[in-house]
């Protein structure tokens, strides 16, 4: 946490980081933090899932922390499900500062939301539409915002909110902090930022297109709840020599080494919040073979050169393509090949297509294992142990007892029984793991002309004709 600390946060959102699982900002935090905290306007270009909302939500809760004179921060979303997961996030970022932020969107009964306001939120995040209705009934009012913030803002210029988006900041006071977030620049956006922000920061974030030769990428598409039962099959018809499994916090880190331990496996973990002699304690082991399943966050795994790692498993999918080319560079080193599996929720589909995007490969889709698969993998494991002893033909003085044993047990029992003896049947403890929050996913529509045509918080026209904006 010593970067964020550096950042001049207060303890308040160190303890919030820290809980969240944050080891260290990503580059548009690093680089997008110091000049809002400085009271800049901005306009940062990123791609979802480089730590956006953080980037602005981290010095809007350090601004507003402790303040309780209304509405202070405003956000706009393009879409219903991103305002819900933005607020989700500050709510997280702003625990222990005292700061409250309230998603406002179409499809949501009005009448909640204005029970909700009366709560007194510092921040609100929203659909144009929607707070654009709330403003005609006079139930918000923005004149004591201190920052609005345009998240995605080229999405909403193409979903035909540039009319709500003007009105909505021209009911701000002329001394607010303007923030401006879009994957893209085009004409529009260069447009409505001349006019409506003053001496703004430029900050670029751009991926990276690499490649990966070597290595065998593959995913499976599943649920949270299902991807430690599902890995354990995995680690039992793969037998990995070597592998790595790659979290997304601190937190999932710790309780899958845990949960692995529990189930038999040989695992430890590593992340940020170790101490170094833990650190290099735990590599020490996985180097030597002492374990065989490294459970590690981004941050632990940078510039880790293990040799023999067969297998990588991205248990939660990485956020950007760098990380992912990182995370499975681990394996298919010195010219040898490597299998690479990412666990994918429904939700983020649309992230690994912008991978397989950017990296040039296609990520191959597999079946969910079966219980029965793992059997069988054990079984084959099992086999090969019983092969290799025979090759190496270091067992005469076994031959006698097996001699005896077959005057009684014909040879088909024996070695099938031998065989169960030495076969893993998968372990079924229970195990209850943190559900991780999906990555929010930008749908990602290239460079479209501008469309002025509206529609509403979930992608679809307004149903009805008569109004004259959409209500999302």
């Amino acid at each position: 946490m010593d970067k964020f600390r550096e950042l001049g946060l207060s303890d308040y959102l160190i303890r919030s980081l820290n809980d969240m699982g944050f080891e260290e900002p990503t580059p548009i935090q690093e680089a997008a933090i110091p000049p809002v905290m400085a009271g800049n306007d901005l306009i940062g270009q990123a791609q979802t899932g480089t730590g956006k909302t953080a980037a602005f939500g981290i010095p809007l809760i350090e601004k507003l922390k402790n303040t309780t004179a209304g509405i202070q921060g405003v956000i706009l979303t393009p879409t219903r499900e991103l305002a819900i997961q933005v607020a989700e996030e500050l709510n997280k970022i702003g625990q222990f500062a005292n700061v409250f932020a309230l998603p406002i969107y179409g499809g949501q009964e009005i009448g909640r939301q204005i029970r909700a306001l009366k709560k007194n939120p510092q921040i609100i995040v929203a659909t144009p539409g929607r707070l654009m209705d709330h403003m005609d009934r006079r139930n918000i009012r923005l004149s004591e915002t201190k920052v609005i913030i345009l998240d995605e803002a080229d999405e909403m210029l193409n979903m035909g909110f540039i009319d709500d988006i003007e009105k909505i900041l021209k009911e701000t006071p002329d001394s607010r902090q303007t923030l401006l977030f879009s994957a893209t620049m085009p004409k529009a956006i260069q447009n409505l930022s001349q006019r409506f922000l003053k001496n703004p920061t430029f900050v670029s974030i751009k991926g990276k297109e690499v490649t990966i030769p070597l290595v065998e990428q593959s995913y499976i598409e599943l649920q949270d709840r299902q991807k430690f039962d599902v890995l354990c099959r995995l680690l039992d018809i793969q037998a990995p020599q070597l592998s790595i499994v790659f979290g997304r916090t601190k937190r999932r880190v710790d309780e899958l080494s845990e949960a692995l331990k529990k189930r038999g496996y040989s695992a430890e973990g590593i992340h940020g919040d170790l101490t170094q002699a833990k650190r290099d304690s735990v590599l020490r082991q996985f180097r030597d073979g002492v374990i065989d399943i490294l459970v590690a966050t981004d941050v632990a795994a940078r510039g880790l050169d293990v040799s023999g790692v067969t297998h990588v498993y991205n248990f939660d999918i990485p956020q950007d393509a760098e990380s992912y080319v990182h995370r499975i560079g681990r394996t298919g080193r010195a010219g040898q090949t490597g299998s690479a599996l990412s666990f994918v929720i429904p939700r983020e589909l649309e992230h690994l297509r912008t991978i397989e995007r950017l990296t040039k490969r296609k990520i191959v889709r597999m079946a969910i294992p079966t219980i029965t698969d793992a059997l069988e993998g054990q079984q084959k494991l099992a086999v090969d142990k019983l092969l290799h002893i025979i090759e190496e033909g270091n067992f005469d003085e076994y031959k006698g007892r097996a001699e005896e044993l077959l005057t009684d047990i014909d040879s088909v029992s024996l070695i099938s029984a031998a065989l169960k003896l030495l076969t893993k049947e998968p372990d079924t403890t229970p195990i209850k793991l943190t559900e991780e929050a999906p990555l929010r996913v930008r749908h990602d529509r290239g460079n479209r002309p501008y469309n002025k045509r509206k529609v509403s918080g979930d992608g679809r026209p307004p149903i009805n004709k008569n109004r004259s904006r959409p209500r999302s």
